[in-house]
């Protein structure tokens, strides 16, 4: 097979999948069409459709774009079906039916930010960094009927530094994922479609821990202060910039207010009472299990982030809040 012989649709919605649509874009391969969630309502009065980002970059580049609200739509299966792809690439999108990524002759693969088989499911980059970890990547695997189940084609790793946030390691796998993308097709075009691959079976250690990546709610993100330093900074970490951990702060005549952590430090010096806080350096912190946490950036409800010690000359007596 040639490479100009390959017809590829790419399915994506946000900006994680778009420097996998330019590298094909980029380096001339035949992407046939595009398939994105629907427009989004936006704006205070919910009136204004906001188009996702690959399908602004694909309406750029003149790709026939296709957003189907269900993927089961027997319309836009039969639409989809005339396109005559070979190939399908899906990176950052849904859940697909048989029907979908069992059409293509060569098949679906997916471009996952994880070493699968750790970490399958929708927010694999927040889990990696809340547990912890030094290292994950992204892997080419074809789709099949479990989520991020099938079988692997290729992987790549990634470090990830002790300070690293979620943006820092979205950024380097965003562009990790272009580059595995592409070297995924060229050993599909090399053995005419039929790559080696492994089952994920073979590659869990006996007696190893999977972790699981589900999707991120609003309660996944409350801090449990009950924890190791260690922890409670991993987690925060996790979430930073976006969604954001967040916590109850208290005052002294029982106000609560809900109050967002983007940034600590930890510290070697011993917590006070479970939810209790203190001053050091003239920065806020609040006790852990073990240590004190040192907050240096957050955001009060209805306020802007700022840093710890300018949150500080604006809150009288903080080591009399407590943390819910």
């Amino acid at each position: 097979m040639e490479k100009k012989d390959l017809r590829i649709v790419f399915m994506g919605t946000p900006e994680f999948a778009v420097p996998t649509l330019q590298a094909l874009v980029e380096n001339d391969y035949h992407v046939v069409a595009v398939v994105t969630q629907p427009d989004k309502p936006v704006g205070r009065h919910q009136t204004e459709m906001q188009p996702s980002e690959v399908k602004k970059y694909a309406l750029e580049h003149n790709l026939p774009v296709l957003q189907p609200v269900k993927m089961k739509d027997p319309e836009f299966v039969e639409q989809l079906r005339s396109y005559n792809a070979n190939l399908q690439v899906v990176v950052a999108f849904r859940m697909l039916p048989e029907v979908v990524w069992d059409m293509p002759e060569y098949g679906t693969f997916n471009v996952h930010a994880a070493l699968l088989p750790q970490y399958r499911g929708a927010a694999p980059i927040n889990w990696a960094v809340i547990h912890g970890e030094t290292q994950t990547g992204v892997t080419t695997f074809f789709l099949d009927h479990d989520i991020d189940t099938g079988r692997i084609i290729m992987q790549k790793p990634f470090d990830i530094p002790e300070e690293a946030d979620v943006e820092y390691v979205y950024d380097g796998l965003m562009h990790l994922g272009s580059e595995i993308c592409l070297e995924t097709l060229d050993r599909i075009i090399a053995a005419d479609g039929k790559p080696e691959s492994i089952p994920q079976e073979e590659m869990i250690a006996v007696g190893s821990e999977l972790h699981a990546a589900p999707k991120i709610f609003k309660e996944t993100c409350e801090i449990n202060w009950n924890q190791s330093a260690k922890k409670v900074y991993d987690f925060i970490r996790g979430l930073s910039p976006y969604p954001g951990a967040w916590t109850t702060l208290v005052s002294p005549d029982g106000k609560e207010t809900v109050l967002k952590i983007f940034k600590t430090k930890r510290t070697s010096q011993k917590a006070g009472a479970l939810g209790s806080t203190a001053i050091v350096e003239r920065k806020p912190c609040i006790s852990t299990a073990d240590k004190l946490l040192m907050i240096e950036e957050l955001q009060l409800a209805g306020k802007k982030r700022m840093n710890g010690r300018d949150f500080l000359n604006g809150i009288k007596n903080f080591e009399n809040y407590k943390i819910k």
